[in-house]
């Protein structure tokens, strides 16, 4: 369904009035900074949605569906994406998980998501479940398995995930991999980690001149012993093999309790391999919850070596990092949830934009330990939801998305139109 521009034109209309007065208050208090500069970022700033979070997800003991309206076709998901777009202006792309989604009219597919400003970002393969009426099982491995055709597989079904992708108009592929051990002596690591190198190896071989390679970590799950591609090291390791179009991706979720990420981030951004994000939180572990819920201040601190990072090697926010959300959560509406995560990210990306760079360089510089947390702390504690919405406002997007979505009472418009459904995929 499509939203129409006079319902969020007269939703803005009944919150103008206090929302002028919230951003002048905030351009008062913040009358040092350049606003202007900060409110065109965040209008630039998008964030791509993974086709895979349009429905609900489950735990390991089941899938608990919403009320319906659940995306049933890659166009119906497309759709789902636009209709977030229209509400935030900040998630104009979509990520395929293929053969969750296998396009099968790539040029309708890709003039669908241009009628909604959406573009196809990274394309994601799918080797960590057995694929019906494949020969082979991906039960004790893929690219690493100890049977070559089974990593023939393996690789072959990642070329075809970048065909799709090149006939979509996407530049980059993702690779996520479940292989590794669950007992000790189960397989031997360095004849994985070799098995694994000369098989990503083929998979970059057919990239496109212009493509990246993003090779996620992660150090559980489904395996608990080892993982092949385990820790930031070992994704940093396969990155410099294979070559320039070869980078890290960081799921915020994929990590031992406690790492600190913020310091990942910074080294990696550093040595060029940081490829991009996938966006979520967690309490436990890998728990794929809503963004900044959990951690909002672990958020910030990432922005901000980012942008850091970003503004040292003249980097372009928007374009020359890879942004997705990988959440999953199984008791909200998912474009509810979405559209929640949008908003910490953005908010964190804001915070991280308006640190005194020049304040807290020098407070390093004097090993001033009080004053760079103060510094640190003022901006993450300053309320910034008005920027946001001023942003939105620009992009011609809603003040209060999540209060429009719900006014319109658009997950029952959904179920009326698709019925009591459940989204494809996962």
């Amino acid at each position: 369904m499509n939203i129409e521009q006079n319902q969020i034109e007269k939703h803005n209309d009944s919150l103008f009035s206090s929302h002028q007065r919230k951003i002048d208050f905030l351009k008062a208090d913040w009358s040092h900074v350049d606003l202007e500069s900060i409110i065109r970022k965040l209008v630039d700033f998008q964030i791509a949605i993974p086709s895979w979070a349009l429905g609900t997800g489950g735990t390991r003991f089941g899938r608990f569906a919403i009320t319906g309206g659940e995306p049933r076709t890659i166009e119906e998901k497309i759709e789902d994406v636009g209709l977030l777009h229209g509400l935030n202006g900040a998630s104009g792309a979509i990520s395929l998980h293929i053969p969750w989604d296998i396009p099968q009219h790539a040029e309708s597919l890709k003039s669908l998501a241009s009628s909604y400003g959406l573009k196809f970002d990274a394309m994601n393969s799918n080797t960590f479940q057995d694929q019906a009426g494949a020969p082979h099982s991906y039960k004790f491995g893929s690219l690493q398995h100890v049977n070559k055709a089974i990593r023939k597989q393996a690789i072959e079904h990642n070329i075809e995930v970048i065909k799709h992708g090149i006939a979509l108009g996407s530049d980059a592929l993702t690779v996520w991999l479940a292989d590794g051990s669950c007992f000790p002596g189960q397989l031997n690591f360095r004849q994985a980690f070799e098995n694994t190198l000369e098989s990503l190896q083929e998979i970059y071989a057919a990239l496109p001149e212009n493509w990246k390679m993003f090779v996620e970590y992660k150090a559980f799950e489904p395996n608990f012993y080892s993982t092949t591609v385990g820790d930031w090291g070992q994704s940093l390791l396969y990155a410099s093999k294979l070559g320039k179009k070869a980078y890290t991706l960081v799921d915020l979720g994929h990590h031992l309790p406690n790492a600190n990420i913020e310091q990942i981030v910074a080294l990696l951004l550093m040595e060029g391999k940081l490829g991009g994000f996938h966006f979520n939180d967690s309490k436990y572990g890998d728990d794929d919850l809503t963004a900044g819920s959990i951690k909002p201040y672990q958020l910030f601190l990432i922005f901000n070596e980012l942008v850091e990072g970003m503004d040292a090697k003249g980097m372009n926010h928007a374009k020359d990092l890879g942004w997705m959300i990988d959440a999953s959560h199984n008791v909200k509406d998912p474009l509810e949830d979405l559209l929640q995560s949008v908003e910490a990210i953005m908010i964190a990306y804001a915070q991280a934009l308006l640190v005194d760079r020049k304040a807290l360089k020098a407070a390093q510089d004097n090993n001033d330990v009080v004053k760079a947390q103060e510094i640190l702390q003022n901006t993450f504690r300053s309320d910034l939801r008005p920027l946001l919405a001023e942003a939105r406002l620009r992009a011609g997007a809603a003040l209060s998305p999540i209060a429009l979505y719900r006014d319109l009472d658009i997950r029952s418009q959904l179920v009326s139109h698709r019925g009591n459904t459940v989204a494809t995929g996962l």
